[in-house]
């Protein structure tokens, strides 16, 4: 499939748009260009309508809870109506509980801080480090990287199947069964490749052995209709700065038991119902049953405010339309590397498997991290370089040991060295078409011509030789 083919079709909707699309960047060659940022699976660009509703509401900020003036009534409907907000976008079932936290790493290690004791937690070691660390204390299973989609429920299966007591583990509590309590955390869309997981039948062996299931939804929820419901997980977690709202602010989803059942994340003002002295000169606590238990301290309005703003916009833009212009793009940038025999793009699950709008790539003769600094000195892309928090995934990916000096990953690496890390480009709701198509030619170019300026490493990142 040819680029003039994939862009003959222009009938798609516009981008939605975001900050940042006016802003120009300098060039080393000379002269300014519109910033192209092509950096999404890190951090997308706040919705313009998400910015404007916060605006909005800044005058009238007020605390949250408990405040008798009309502005704390006013946060604090605000607050919890977008409690709502969020878990009509995630399908929530009746019962199930949104907290608010500040990431999709927060939210999972607040599930973590949850687990029961004795619980058993099977998680895919090519997860992204935000849900492959935080179950440092439990009793952990890393599986194997899996190959295909089957392959990865039947890796799951087999695990599952032969659980049992591991030597040191914690006590289980009378009732938990045989097996303990197990839980099981994977990602809906690859950080890396950008490649769907297959979370509705990961989903389904994991209830069939009785465990549960997390879903880390950071890189699904802002390209995907996501829903508790048709999924069938018991968790969900995501970030609102992959999910066109400012940083700060995420959400974990789902079963309110082992919430509840768990000492509140935080210990701290409102986590806690009742507090009294006893005789004995200690202290006594009610903590909140609900969300509450786990927000201690003065939240962010703002942060929740803006994450439900997203969800509306999303929703009201229609995700079908969404979708199928992501795919588009996906498609032309698809087509573009493979005119260029120098790109290796990298997938775990093969070139047919269906993904996200992320993708990672490596090129012959060029060390990643110089080939991201010339696309962005020399033709205004922001693009990722490095091992993207997913180290065994990449390791994988790239059929060696990467090196991991660096923000993130990213190698201490001179120019034209060749070092196992790769390029990843992503994009999104808000990405005009232009940056796509200079994207692909910026890699066509750089690649046959090479870079039109000297480059050095400092402080382990290629960057413009001055």
């Amino acid at each position: 499939m040819s680029v003039s083919t994939v862009l003959a079709d222009r009938s798609l909707a516009a981008p939605l748009p975001v900050l940042g699309r006016d802003v120009t960047v300098p060039l080393v060659t000379g002269g300014e260009v519109a910033y192209a940022a092509l950096d999404y699976a890190a951090s997308a660009p706040a919705l313009q309508r998400v910015w404007d509703d916060v605006a909005a509401y800044a005058p009238y900020y007020g605390s949250v809870h408990r405040g008798a003036g009309h502005l704390s009534q006013l946060s604090t409907d605000l607050f919890e109506n977008a409690r709502t907000t969020v878990a009509d976008f995630l399908d929530c079932r009746s019962g199930d509980q949104v907290v608010f936290t500040r990431s999709t790493t927060d939210s999972l290690n607040l599930l973590a801080h949850a687990l029961p004791a004795g619980c058993r937690v099977y998680v895919f070691e090519t997860e992204h480090h935000a849900s492959l660390l935080p179950w440092r204390d439990a009793d952990v299973t890393f599986l194997d990287a899996p190959r295909t989609p089957r392959d990865a429920v039947r890796i799951l299966e087999r695990a599952l199947a032969d659980r049992s007591p591991s030597p040191g583990s914690r006590p289980r509590p009378a009732g938990a069964g045989h097996d303990g309590p197990a839980l099981v955390c994977v990602t809906g869309a690859s950080n890396v490749t950008g490649e769907l997981w297959p979370v509705r039948e990961l989903a389904a062996a994991a209830h069939a052995h009785g465990a549960r299931i997390v879903l880390d939804a950071a890189q699904l929820a802002p390209h995907h209709p996501v829903s508790v419901r048709d999924l069938d997980v018991d968790w969900v977690a995501f970030s609102g700065h992959k999910l066109y709202a400012p940083f700060g602010s995420g959400v974990l989803a789902g079963r309110a038991d082992w919430l509840v059942e768990a000492e509140p994340y935080l210990a701290g003002g409102g986590a806690s119902r009742r507090v009294a002295r006893r005789a004995d000169g200690g202290v006594e606590v009610e903590w909140h049953a609900g969300a509450a238990r786990h927000e201690a301290g003065s939240p962010n309005v703002i942060g929740a405010y803006a994450v439900a703003s997203a969800c509306r916009a999303l929703s009201d833009a229609g995700f079908a339309s969404l979708v199928a212009r992501e795919q588009d793009l996906l498609a032309r940038v698809r087509a573009g590397l493979a005119e260029v025999p120098e790109v290796r793009v990298l997938s775990l699950f093969g070139d047919d498997a269906p993904r996200v709008g992320v993708l990672s790539f490596v090129v012959e003769g060029w060390n990643s991290s110089h080939f991201a600094a010339a696309l962005s000195a020399e033709y205004g892309i922001g693009v990722r370089d490095g091992l993207f928090c997913a180290h065994p995934l990449l390791r994988t990916l790239l059929g060696g040991d990467p090196q991991t000096q660096g923000e993130c990953g990213a190698p201490e690496a001179a120019p034209g060295e060749r070092s196992l890390n790769a390029i990843r480009v992503s994009f999104g709701a808000g990405t005009p078409d232009e940056h796509v198509e200079r994207f692909v030619g910026a890699v066509r170019e750089l690649v046959r011509e090479g870079a039109r300026w000297r480059y050095r490493t400092q402080d382990g990142r290629c960057v413009p030789a001055v």
